[in-house]
């Protein structure tokens, strides 16, 4: 047997033997439990709090929209604190009502709140245009005159490499 295969094979069983020994040393009272948790008890998603609960978000979060100029609501950096309390308090009702998040009644309610303040918030987008004909030709022949170039350079060293060495 080679040396390697011995180092290794002696590694194997010691790295079973501290395994095998931490897992019989470890007490009831050690944070780390090697018992499966038991499943939850799951309860039914209850949609109809859960929308008044996510109704009860939204007022606060138009309570807290009111406080803020429309001409400042497309900016993000304006509402942030008061989007993301809305998000965390559809979060935290969701969960609440034994539901998961995001849920399509969630999004909807959601959806509805941005219709509602966000609707007049476009994205301006930049037109494209061709660049001249001059600058197209130079973005075009400098890479290929480069790699013509390199390719030369190349062939050239390769014909002189026993006058290099």
């Amino acid at each position: 047997m080679d040396t390697h295969e011995l180092a290794v094979l002696k590694l194997l069983i010691v790295g079973v033997l501290v395994s095998t020994w931490m897992m019989r040393g470890l007490s009831a009272t050690d944070s780390f439990n090697i018992e499966p948790t038991p499943p939850r008890p799951s309860k039914a998603c209850n949609e109809s709090r859960l929308h008044w609960e996510v109704e009860v978000c939204g007022e606060e979060f138009k309570r807290d929209m009111e406080h803020i100029d429309p001409q400042y609501r497309c900016n993000l950096t304006h509402f942030i604190s008061e989007y993301n309390i809305f998000t965390l308090c559809t979060e935290t009702k969701s969960l609440s009502v034994n539901c998961y998040w995001p849920n399509p009644l969630v999004e909807r309610y959601i959806i509805h709140i941005h219709k509602h303040f966000f609707s007049n918030c476009t994205l301006e987008r930049e037109e494209w245009k061709d660049p001249s004909d001059g600058k197209l030709m130079t973005l075009i022949l400098v890479p290929i005159v480069l790699t013509l170039a390199m390719v030369a350079l190349v062939v050239w060293c390769s014909k002189r490499s026993d006058i290099l060495a």
